[in-house]
């Protein structure tokens, strides 16, 4: 609610603060299941792939946690007539033409996951970057911001069995990388300049708020809704263009990406009535373009 009703978003953050939040990893939210489906998907039937934009963000940093996220890939070639070398953590764009998965899809990298894993709801480094947000907003969220940004990044760090944390928050050079695509098609460049250490001062209130949902959009893997929700609602992180944008020119893809999932058509052929006024309350039109109540946030 912050962009939307800031008064009522910082009283119920503050109530939620004061009542308890999850503030350990043994807390972590988990889901375990008789079969992880995600694992069959990735490994079995090969699917699907780590994205680019999560891969270039955190070779950019040279993130300690790749290496119990994500396998490893190693590709020396060329391809389409372009020499292609990768050795280590590649992802794949958004939107692209892929003819033959079998042909390309050991050139990406894979979350590491199997049948036994739980699936992962909500952990401590999420509650923790929320609360560095809150408290970048000047709201009472038991410790200031820069302080509650450190602790969130240590908290992922330790839910990874992953070393140096303290040298990856001190970081002020690191940037994400450009994107090189294994198959020699779809390279792009840089998208965001965003570094990992903090910066003091107000003036640096935007980009320290980029840096709070860049590093907790990285912490909060594999919750993809939960991601595309904070991207919609604060534009961050700033992310790949779509390399075919299949919208018919309804979303402009240079601006913003897709807001909404629209309504199916068996909505509009069995329930009518409550259909019509869900659109109406949208204020728009029921297409991937038109923002939700909360995302109001000025571009």
């Amino acid at each position: 609610m912050a962009y939307v009703d800031p008064i009522t978003a910082q009283q119920v953050a503050e109530a939620a603060v004061q009542a308890g939040v999850i503030t350990s990893n043994d807390d972590n939210a988990l889901l375990s299941v008789e079969e992880n489906r995600a694992s069959m998907i990735f490994n079995d039937w090969n699917d699907h792939r780590v994205g680019a934009d999560i891969i270039c963000y955190m070779n950019g940093y040279n993130d300690p946690r790749r290496e119990k996220m994500f396998t490893t890939v190693k590709v020396k070639e060329t391809v389409g007539g372009k020499p292609t070398d990768v050795d280590g953590y590649a992802g794949v764009r958004i939107g692209i033409d892929v003819p033959n998965k079998d042909n390309v899809k050991d050139r990406y990298s894979k979350p590491i996951t199997s049948t036994t894993s739980p699936y992962m709801w909500i952990n401590a480094a999420e509650i923790t970057f929320l609360r560095a947000e809150g408290a970048l907003r000047g709201w009472s969220m038991g410790g200031e911001a820069k302080t509650l940004y450190e602790q969130a990044i240590n908290l992922s760090f330790e839910q990874y069995e992953a070393s140096g944390a303290d040298t990856y928050i001190a970081d002020a050079t690191s940037q994400p990388q450009a994107y090189t695509d294994p198959t020699g098609s779809y390279s792009a460049g840089q998208t965001s300049s965003i570094t990992i250490a903090w910066q003091d001062g107000s003036s640096n209130d935007e980009a320290n708020l980029e840096r709070i949902i860049t590093q907790k959009w990285i912490a909060m893997f594999p919750c993809t809704v939960e991601a595309w929700s904070e991207y919609r609602r604060t534009g961050y992180p700033k992310l790949l263009p779509v390399v075919v944008n299949n919208s018919g020119g309804v979303i402009d893809d240079s601006k913003e990406k897709i807001r909404r999932l629209w309504y199916p058509p068996t909505e509009y052929s069995e329930n009518k009535a409550n259909i019509l006024e869900a659109i109406n309350m949208l204020g728009g039109a029921d297409n991937g373009a038109t923002r939700l109540w909360w995302d109001k946030k000025p571009r």
